[in-house]
């Protein structure tokens, strides 16, 4: 009998923070074409629209800058729950905005828990995930951001029918939905493992072990106590170094990896998909096409098919494979886009209008700028979007996760401030020569994945120090889908009696089993 609450079932759930992100990215692309949202915010245009839409990155920068603080001291769970409050106060303002600063004002108190979901969820999920699938489970989260965009773009193209404030009122309100049903999910899931031995809470790490990998929750079981090992072992050698600070982050040792950490996450936003998703209305009218309400939807339907192959094999594919062919395809499609346009498209003489560079009378040119925006997300959708957050929370040691993945995901959100709120301006200005920028930037990003970035696929999270410190050539970082991991070694020698007194005391154990735990911190 399959048990209800197991490793894909908490994931998916915790995954809704990635819905209320993609809640975010979409918040904007369906209301911005609407007569109704022109009328009463005075048609902002350019840098306007741009602070509009980008005053959620700049409140995601803050706020994952705070997650290292409220994730090591509440722990994973208590700090997304915090998240998920802020993510509701914000949706109530913008949804009663009387005007565009106080639509700034509640879309940066938005972007606070998105920030400090985006940096603490990958991170939860990659601690309770057994190496062997963790890439799979941490997939979920950008699993679920493509079912947010999609279903807030739906509400708003159905809103876009009513004769009222309604088209864009409502869907701002309705945002809080999935923050409500997190916040009070949440309760019944277990705290990260690697937090609670963080905290010397070592019979709640046994147990939440147990509870986690073997159906019954058998303390006993070899690769329970194997990871118990590793996790006891990891532990103790960081307090040996003593050393848990931010002044640690720029050492020699982890300087590399941070570095690492932090490209990825600005990479992931440099790729052109903010450009796609987030005014794909812009593209799709500038291109000729009608109805792009409609139109735009199957580009956010086409974001999720495409994001089931990664969840499936990314463990397999690994992450360097998926980065580096994920640029060379979406360079591509950016050429394609930029090309096409150039090449049929004309200047218009419009001055009110978010684009100055138009495709007319050409329905050729236009399916092909269409379909290419298409195929360039899906290609996002199965590289860089899933491997922006499994990479850099399983690169970095557990005394100084939270800090470095909250600089990361700043990084993120930095990045993606600065884009959304200048690609309104550039695409007016440029028009499809930003698309030949975006692609030439992803022909540099493979090879920034080609010369520095390490394989992690099937590795424990305690074993990346090898990967990082061994000295091999990064193309030969990683041994092959057949590598026996050092868990799977000492779970071999648990199992045949040798190493089992230096995993857990006995004293401990015989007080666990004797007084009974249910998995989620009570006795």
């Amino acid at each position: 009998m399959v048990r209800i609450l197991n490793i894909y079932t908490i994931s998916a759930f915790v995954a809704l923070a990635g819905v209320i992100y993609g809640f975010d990215v979409s918040s904007m692309s369906g209301v911005i074409g609407t007569q109704e949202y022109k009328s009463y915010y005075g048609n902002p245009l350019g840098t306007r629209q741009g602070a509009i839409t980008g005053a959620i990155a700049a409140g995601s920068f803050v706020g994952a800058l705070f997650s290292s603080v409220l994730g090591d001291w509440l722990s994973r769970k208590e700090a997304i729950q915090v998240g998920t409050v802020l993510w509701c106060i914000g949706a109530g303002v913008q949804a009663s905005s009387t005007s565009v600063g106080m639509l700034i004002a509640g879309r940066i108190i938005s972007g606070l828990c998105i920030g400090i979901t985006s940096s603490l969820v990958p991170i939860y999920q990659s601690e309770i995930a057994p190496r062997k699938i963790r890439g799979r489970v941490v997939s979920l989260l950008h699993f679920a951001i493509s079912w947010g965009i999609l279903i807030q773009y739906l509400i708003e193209y159905g809103c876009s029918f009513l004769n009222s404030q309604a088209v864009f009122r409502l869907p701002w309100a309705i945002q809080a939905v999935p923050a409500i049903f997190l916040f009070i999910g949440l309760f019944f899931l277990p705290r990260s493992p690697r937090w609670l031995a963080s905290k010397d809470k070592w019979d709640e790490v046994l147990h939440v072990l147990a509870y986690l990998r073997t159906p019954n929750r058998d303390i006993n079981d070899p690769l329970v106590l194997a990871e118990y090992k590793e996790i006891e072992e990891q532990i103790r050698l960081e307090r040996e170094q003593d050393a848990n600070s931010y002044r640690e982050l720029f050492s020699k040792k982890l300087r590399r990896r941070l570095f690492l950490g932090i490209a990825v996450q600005g990479l992931s936003q440099l790729t052109g998909i903010n450009v796609v998703l987030y005014f794909v209305v812009y593209i799709l009218e500038s291109a000729g096409t009608s109805n792009t309400l409609l139109i735009s939807s199957i580009l956010y339907i086409i974001f999720i098919v495409a994001t089931i192959p990664t969840i499936i094999w990314t463990d397999h594919w690994g992450r360097r494979s998926s980065l580096l062919i994920g640029s060379i395809v979406i360079a591509f499609w950016m050429f394609v886009m930029g090309g096409v346009s150039g090449r049929h498209g004309q200047p218009t003489q419009a001055q009110n209008l978010p684009f100055t560079w138009v495709i007319i009378g050409n329905p050729a040119a236009t399916r092909c700028v269409q379909a290419s925006a298409y195929l360039a997300s899906a290609a996002f959708a199965m590289s860089w979007g899933p491997i922006e957050w499994v990479y850099p929370p399983e690169i970095i040691p557990l005394r100084v996760r939270t800090k470095a993945v909250a600089f990361s995901t700043a990084t993120n959100w930095a990045t993606s401030f600065t884009v959304s709120l200048l690609m309104p301006l550039l695409y007016r200005v440029i028009a499809w020569r930003l698309f030949i920028i975006y692609g030439a930037i992803n022909v540099a990003s493979s090879f920034f994945v080609l010369f520095l970035i390490p394989e992690t696929k099937q590795r424990t999270l305690e074993e990346m120090d090898e990967i990082f410190e061994h000295g091999e050539p990064i193309w030969r970082s990683f041994r092959g889908i057949h590598y026996t991991a050092r868990i799977d070694q000492l779970a071999k020698e648990i199992e045949q009696g040798k190493s089992i007194h230096r995993i857990v005391h006995v004293e401990l154990r015989d007080d666990i089993e004797r007084r009974g735990y249910n998995g989620f911190g009570e006795f």
